[in-house]
């Protein structure tokens, strides 16, 4: 039987007040919508990130449609190939040896050889229980020069265990082979662009004498190998924390999780906690905390009270940023997001004693392809593209994955940010629909 897409409250709707709200997933799960905001990352443009390196990508026609025409849209379509996975593949046994054949008839027409392949299996083999490890076997001995790596096309696991960012991001680094260790040397892992060079992080690594390595940063497929020879590998987003992990357990590298943050005192924490690591002194960054206060200060006499709503792609902590601005005098209206980390918990509380009215707003629930957008003359400040898609505004700052900013550093660079965008309205049908903010675009 049909149903009335209703419009309530609570878990049954697409938005609640945060009074109302329930931690960590304020919406019932169900079938979903996409809005038309392409900035953030995919696993296509993530595995471009390793220098040289070609994805082959087994799924079914479908599927490849989107994969294709994100490396038709990076002008990467040399360095994408695709074999077509079809229905009798699931019954006639065909389907590893396909795989196989598929990828060594396109390794063949390579010259030269690219010194990486990511191979990526679809959901549909691991419902048909292929046997992915003899399929690498296979191709590895044919190949003996090439590094391939396993991946995986799998939204049917956005719901439990790794998310598919979250396995892509450690798979990025599966590759790295054991080498000697330079002990005076840090990497940053699983960042889509390159921090700041003005962050008090990147400061602190390369005044204490040590060197940075970011894949971000690497121009060669050897500048991405001599990764494995750093002693520490720091992660400041929840999706690349797996990734750090898994190379301390892999290759002994050290790993510390120093999270985006929008808290005065986690961020100093954070920087006390790589201080110990790199063997320093922690520096006194009162200076940065007052520049930080001074740009909040400025942008707010630009905002003024104009409503501001903030989405979860722009940052991690969505609600630790509403809950930074709204103490800052902003008028934070509504924050998009789905689902809150376990990070935000204390924000979540402090919103709920001292701002329960904000609204929380769905972005995937199916009602949200009709959500009132705002009135017109009404000037709405967004942080992110959803948010300025949801909010029908061209006010907004278009960031993806905290936009590389970090800190208090981070904190002053937004701050100036949302005063442009306030004052400079974009296109916002024209900047949302490229895919991967940051990556080259034939639009």
């Amino acid at each position: 039987m049909l149903k009335k897409l209703g419009r309530s409250g609570g878990r049954g709707g697409p938005e609640v007040r945060i009074r109302d709200a329930r931690f960590p997933e304020p919406f019932a799960s169900g079938l979903e919508y996409n809005a038309p905001a392409r900035g953030p990352w995919n696993i296509v443009h993530t595995g471009m990130l390793i220098p040289g390196a070609h994805q082959i990508f087994a799924c079914a026609q479908g599927c490849l449609r989107g994969v294709v025409l994100t490396a038709a849209e990076m002008n990467a379509m040399d360095r994408m190939s695709w074999i077509s996975v079809s229905e009798s593949d699931l019954f006639d046994g065909s389907m590893e040896r396909n795989i196989i054949d598929g990828a060594a008839d396109i390794l063949d027409r390579i010259d030269p050889l690219p010194p990486a392949v990511l191979l990526f299996i679809s959901c549909i083999h691991l419902f048909a229980g292929c046997d992915f490890e003899m399929i690498l076997g296979e191709l590895r001995g044919r190949f003996p020069r090439v590094d391939f790596a396993d991946c995986y096309m799998n939204p049917t696991m956005r719901k439990s265990g790794l998310t598919p960012d979250q396995l892509m991001r450690r798979q990025l680094y599966s590759l790295l082979r054991p080498r000697k260790k330079d002990e005076k040397c840090v990497n940053l892992i699983g960042n889509d662009r390159p921090t700041d060079e003005s962050s008090e992080l990147l400061a602190m690594i390369r005044e204490a004498g040590f060197g940075l390595r970011d894949i971000t940063l690497c121009g060669t497929y050897e500048d991405y190998q001599k990764m494995a020879g750093s002693a520490v590998n720091l992660t400041c987003l929840p999706a690349a924390a797996a990734a750090g992990e898994e190379l301390e357990r892999r290759l002994g590298q050290k790993h510390l999780y120093l999270p985006l943050s929008y808290s005065r005192q986690e961020i100093a924490e954070n920087y006390a906690k790589l201080a110990r690591v790199l063997g320093v002194e922690a520096p006194d960054f009162s200076g940065a905390a007052a520049r930080a206060e001074e740009a909040l200060g400025a942008a707010r006499r630009v905002v003024g009270d104009a409503p501001v709503a903030i989405d979860y792609t722009a940052t991690p902590r969505p609600l630790g940023l509403a809950r930074l601005l709204l103490e800052h005098g902003f008028a934070v209206r509504k924050v998009y997001a789905d689902v809150f980390s376990g990070e935000e918990r204390a924000d979540f509380d402090w919103l709920k004693q001292n701002a329960p009215e904000l609204a929380v707003s769905a972005t995937v629930r199916p009602e949200m392809r009709f959500a009132a957008r705002v009135a017109p003359g009404e000037k709405v400040l967004a942080i992110g593209q959803k948010a300025a898609y949801f909010c029908g505004t061209g006010r907004f700052v278009n960031i993806v994955a905290g936009g590389g900013m970090y800190g208090f550093d981070g904190i002053a660079r937004l701050a100036g940010l949302m005063a442009d965008a306030y004052l400079r309205e974009k296109d916002t049908r024209t900047v949302i629909q490229y895919k991967g903010l940051g990556c080259e675009s034939c639009l």
